[in-house]
């Protein structure tokens, strides 16, 4: 069989297990956190960092050089662009590899310094993903978010040097089938391929993990978002959502002041006092 056919049969069961992860079918729905989102183009800038770095290492290696599109493919700099959209100037002391991340971004440089043959599982399960789902997830992110219609803090998902996604798709599989591999060789990029899809779910279990720590975003007068500038365990509201704030902490005594059922009866009393102390001054 073809290397895509291979590719296509080996990773369809890794393929709909990544589909159903918690963070993929919130996304998917739209229940995307503002501050989640951000996270996650953090994690997709340093795995494209790490997956394009090794790609032009390799770009001369008859394994790969064949698959080298960077003025098609490359992702690194409209990761850039969507960061400091999030992020403002100084958006690269602003943000951190995260665990799941590193272990992914280690896998990408172990393949491309010492088994760039296999680097090609990597591309594949990245940019033709890209070029299929991630457009969905675009049209998602754009709508759920309020993001700008100029595109801003989605350039990620856009690929302007390619005017038909699904031509490009079918001239990059054409690419990867001329490679000229062995059975075993193929038959190990399509364990790598698997891989790679497990780095990711890792990464999504990761986000969806720190979005149910994290607090809802205001709606209808609710707390404001955090903003991702500085350390967000420095937040109070925050601290105090993520267990994390201290009990000397002001903020965390008042919200749990404010909690208790009698002290809320008796705020109730006193802004029924003067509402009707306003309303009195007003007639």
């Amino acid at each position: 069989m073809d290397l895509s056919e291979l590719l296509k049969e080996g990773t369809k069961e890794s393929h709909d297990r990544a589909e159903n992860t918690q963070f993929v079918k919130d996304f998917l729905k739209g229940r995307i956190k503002k501050e989640l989102f951000k996270l996650a183009t953090v994690a997709l800038y340093f795995t494209y960092s790490a997956l394009e770095e090794e790609m032009d290492r390799n770009k001369d290696n008859p394994v790969f050089a064949p698959l080298y599109f960077p003025v098609e493919l490359h992702r690194r700099e409209a990761l850039a662009k969507d960061l400091k959209y999030f992020y403002g100037e100084d958006w690269k002391e602003k943000i951190q590899c995260s665990e799941a991340t590193q272990q992914y971004v280690d896998r990408i440089h172990h393949v491309g310094q010492h088994e760039p043959e296999l680097l090609v599982a990597h591309a594949y399960t990245r940019y033709m993903g890209d070029l299929s789902g991630g457009q969905v997830l675009k049209k998602v992110a754009q709508r759920a978010l309020k993001l700008p219609s100029t595109e801003e803090g989605i350039q990620f998902y856009v690929f302007d040097s390619i005017s038909n996604a699904q031509q490009f798709k079918q001239l990059y599989r054409a690419r990867m089938n001329a490679l000229d591999l062995d059975k075993n060789t193929k038959e190990r990029i399509v364990e790598e391929a698997n891989k790679a899809f497990r780095f990711n779910m890792q990464v999504f279990d990761e986000l969806d993990k720190i979005g149910r720590s994290l607090a809802e975003e205001a709606q209808d007068g609710g707390f404001p978002v955090h903003d991702g500038k500085g350390d967000i365990r420095k937040c109070p509201y925050y601290a105090d959502k993520l267990g994390m704030a201290s009990p000397s902490c002001p903020f965390h005594a008042a919200v749990g002041l404010a909690r208790q059922p009698l002290v809320q009866l008796v705020l109730a009393a006193c802004m029924a006092v003067a509402a009707g102390a306003a309303a009195w001054y007003i007639l």
